[in-house]
C-alpha cells in the first residue's frame, strides 16, 4: 500500500485531486489530504508532527500562501517568508521519513520578465521574475533549487510540476486575495445579485486593467489528473510545465466575456484602466509534457468556465469568499 500525503489538500488542486480519487477507486493507495486546520506547515515541529502521524511514502505539495497580483503587490515580504519556512519544513520533514516521492507545485509566475517566449523548463532561473510578485516567485524558485540538492546529496527523487493559471471549483473568491477568474465569478454575481430595481442591461461590468494581458489557463480537474500522472510516472528531478496548449492563451477580456455568458449577463462590459495590467504575457511551452503524454484531452475553457460558475452558484453558502 502507498500512502500519500498531500499538502494544502483542502485548496483548489487539493479539492479536484480528491474528486479524481474517488472517481479512480485505486487500492493500491491510501491518500492523506492535510489543510490549513491540521497542521502548520510555518511550524517545523508541527510539521514533523503531521508527518510522524501520516508515515507517507510520497508527498503532492499544494500548500502555500497564493493570492492575486494586488495581494502580491502589497505583500511581497509576505510571501517569501511564509512559503520559504512552508516549503523548508516540508521537504525536511520529507527526507527524514525516507518518503520516496515529492512532488512539488510551482507557478508560471517563477519565469524571468524579461524573457523569450514561449518559456520551458529550462528558463526559470533566467532573470529576475515580475516585480509585482517577486516574493512567491523567488520562494517557489527556491523548490526547483532545494530539489536538486536533496537529489545531489542524498538521491531524493524530489521534483516539481509549473502550471500555467489554475481554475475550477472550491477556488478562493476572497476579495482582494483571489486570482483573477474567482475575482470576476465573484465580482459579476455580486453586481448581478445587488440593486434588482435596476434591468440587468444596465448594469456593467468592470474588468481590471486594460483587459489585454494573455494567460493560459488550466482547469483543476485536469492539473490533478496530470499531477496523479507524475507522482505515478515521472521520474526526473528536472521541473515540468503542465499546461494548456498556446494557442489555447485567451485575453483577460476574454475570460470576462465567458464568464459573462456563463452567467447569461446582459450587461456591459467596460475596463478599467488605471488598474494595473501585472505581466502582460507568461506563454509556456508545453513541449516536454506533449512528449510523454501526447493524447492528453484539455476540458475546453468556455465548458470549464461554466462549470466552475455553476459550481459557484450552488455552493455560494460555503465557497471561500
Amino acid at each position: 500500500m502507498r500512502k500519500i500525503l498531500v499538502t494544502g489538500g483542502t485548496g483548489l488542486v487539493g479539492k479536484a485531486l480528491q474528486d479524481v480519487i474517488a472517481e479512480e477507486k485505486c487500492a493500491e493507495e491510501e491518500w492523506y489530504f492535510a489543510g490549513s486546520k491540521d497542521c502548520d506547515l510555518t511550524d517545523e515541529a508541527a510539521t514533523r508532527g503531521l508527518f510522524e502521524k501520516v508515515k507517507p511514502n510520497c508527498v503532492i505539495h499544494l500548500a502555500a500562501m497564493v493570492g492575486g497580483l494586488f495581494h502580491n503587490m502589497n505583500n511581497n515580504l509576505d510571501f517569501l517568508r511564509v512559503n520559504l519556512q512552508i516549503n523548508d519544513n516540508v521537504l525536511q520533514a520529507a527526507h527524514a521519513h525516507g518518503c520516496e516521492k515529492v512532488v512539488s507545485c510551482l507557478s508560471t509566475c517563477i519565469f524571468p520578465d524579461k524573457t523569450e517566449y514561449p518559456i520551458d523548463e529550462t528558463m526559470v532561473h533566467n532573470g529576475p521574475p515580475h516585480s509585482s510578485n517577486y516574493g512567491y516567485s523567488y520562494a517557489k524558485r527556491l523548490i526547483d533549487i532545494q530539489n536538486h540538492a536533496y537529489y545531489d546529496k542524498y538521491g531524493c527523487m524530489f521534483t516539481s510540476v509549473i502550471p500555467c493559471n489554475i481554475f475550477g471549483p472550491n477556488d478562493n473568491y476572497k476579495p482582494n486575495v483571489s486570482h483573477v477568474i474567482p475575482g470576476m465569478i465573484y465580482r459579476m454575481h455580486k453586481l448581478i445579485q445587488e440593486n434588482p430595481e435596476i434591468p440587468e442591461e444596465d448594469k456593467t461590468f468592470t474588468v481590471y486593467g486594460s483587459g489585454k494581458p494573455l494567460r493560459q489557463f488550466i482547469y483543476s480537474i485536469d492539473l490533478a489528473k496530470l499531477m496523479i500522472w507524475v507522482l505515478r510516472n515521472y521520474n526526473s528531478v528536472e521541473p515540468i510545465i503542465l499546461s494548456v496548449d498556446e494557442e489555447q492563451e485567451v485575453t483577460i477580456f476574454d475570460v470576462a466575456k465567458a464568464i459573462a455568458n456563463a452567467f447569461g449577463f446582459k450587461g456591459k462590459l467596460e475596463c478599467d484602466t488605471s488598474k494595473a495590467d501585472g505581466q502582460y504575457k507568461k506563454t509556456a511551452s508545453n513541449k516536454k509534457l506533449r512528449s510523454l503524454l501526447p493524447d492528453f484531452q484539455f476540458t475546453n475553457f468556455d465548458e470549464a468556465i461554466k462549470t466552475s460558475v455553476d459550481w459557484y452558484i450552488q455552493h455560494y453558502d460555503e465557497a471561500r469568499k
